[in-house]
């Protein structure tokens, strides 16, 4: 299955990134007309804002702040110019977050991503995300109806009488977490209904580890996984290739350092950081909490867009010591004022019924006066005393972590 949906999934990664630079500029300007991207963006001009290094310089927007501002400006937090009612779906997830579905056709950008999964026209699918308030089950549908295929909006749960619907409509494909297609085909198999029709799927929303993924292909279904969100829709797709997720058309994803909006080397993990080319709901610099990693090379399916390695935790990683909230921010703020530092990790311990904290910094050159001015910022930074040890460059995983919080009580 080597074939794509359309041919900006194989251009030359050049010509997508001078596209896609050329056209945020517009974006930019369209998102100045929101109060709160104004604010924020006060002192930018958009027409220089062409390039991945001049979008590292604006602020980063944090989807774990977005509930906390919409509640101050509902319903968006004035970051939507646009009236509500010009849009075609409304919807809360947890938090609450408002979200708003644009007025178009495939306004998730989901298409691509159930194509990669072998989703066709003519297919009948099953989709068990839910449709209630939330957009999850929206994203697949409009994404599977773009490319022409025939919906049965299932939702969630109901087991028995989705194997009723799966015997009357034959369903080729199923959309829905890997959870719960293992439970329907646990549930058939007990029953002895007939679930065979299903011969593809797109799961997203919980691990998918390769054992179930084998156990699937076992039961003949190929199963393919998507990075996606409610408030950007698909942002990355796995492939035949089956190495890791290509990202999507469309958006510009960084990788940054966890509490900091700067970009991290290819391979180095970090935060994601989402750009979308939405004139109607632009969503500019997203960090959404969750870690990835950028691989080399290009897909061998094909398809020349970045990769990544898929979801590898959670950013924030914010830890209270003694009753204090340390943040990934703070410790970014002590490599910032130490630029002879490499990568950081706030090792965080229980001792003699005590939390104790311990700042393990890379650098070329160690030296006492250099960690005893790193001690000094750390309490400073902090507000908390804690020891620092310096460490030879390469020492520390490559796993994200800022804070690692190893106390146990027992």
């Amino acid at each position: 299955m080597t074939d794509h949906h359309d041919h900006l999934e194989t251009r030359n990664p050049a010509e997508r990134e001078a596209d896609l630079f050329h056209r945020l500029p517009d974006i930019l300007r369209k998102a100045l007309d929101a109060p709160a991207y104004a604010e924020r963006f006060k002192g930018f001009d958009p027409a220089s804002i062409t390039s991945r290094e001049a979008l590292a310089a604006l602020p980063i927007l944090r989807k774990s702040e977005l509930s906390t501002l919409q509640k101050a400006a509902l319903p968006f937090g004035g970051f939507i110019a646009d009236a509500p009612g010009s849009f075609g779906r409304l919807f809360t997830s947890p938090g609450p977050i408002f979200e708003a579905e644009p007025a178009s056709t495939d306004p998730w950008r989901s298409a691509r991503g159930l194509f990669a999964a072998g989703f066709r026209r003519g297919d009948i699918v099953l989709n068990t995300f839910g449709y209630h308030l939330t957009p999850g089950g929206f994203i697949m549908d409009s994404g599977a109806r773009a490319l022409g295929c025939a919906v049965i909006p299932a939702g969630p749960g109901n087991t028995e009488q989705q194997l009723e619907l799966i015997e009357a409509y034959r369903p080729r494909a199923f959309c829905g977490t890997p959870d719960f297609l293992k439970i329907l085909l646990d549930a058939a198999a007990a029953a002895g209904r007939d679930a065979s029709s299903i011969k593809r799927a797109l799961v997203s929303g919980a691990a998918f580890p390769k054992s179930l993924q084998e156990e699937f292909q076992s039961r003949g279904i190929d199963a393919y996984q998507a990075y996606a969100t409610a408030d950007l829709g698909f942002i990355a797709y796995e492939t035949s290739a089956r190495e890791g997720l290509v990202v999507n058309e469309d958006i510009i994803v960084e990788i940054v350092r966890p509490g900091t909006g700067d970009p991290v080397a290819e391979g180095e993990v970090g935060e994601i950081v989402v750009t979308t080319l939405d004139p109607h709901h632009p969503f500019i610099r997203l960090a959404l909490g969750d870690l990835t990693a950028a691989m080399p090379g290009l897909s061998p399916c094909g398809r020349t867009n970045m990769r990544i390695k898929g979801w590898m935790g959670r950013a924030d990683q914010a830890t209270k010591v003694k009753g204090m909230f340390v943040r990934p921010e703070q410790v970014a703020e002590i490599g910032r004022r130490h630029p002879e530092l490499g990568r950081l990790r706030l090792s965080v311990e229980r001792e003699d019924e005590t939390d104790k904290m311990t700042l393990l910094a890379e650098c070329a050159a160690v030296s006492g006066d250099l960690a005893a001015a790193v001690t000094a910022t750390l309490q400073s930074v902090t507000k908390l005393k804690g020891t620092v040890a310096l460490v030879e460059p390469g020492t520390l995983p490559n796993d994200g972590k800022v804070i690692a919080d190893e106390r146990s009580y027992g």
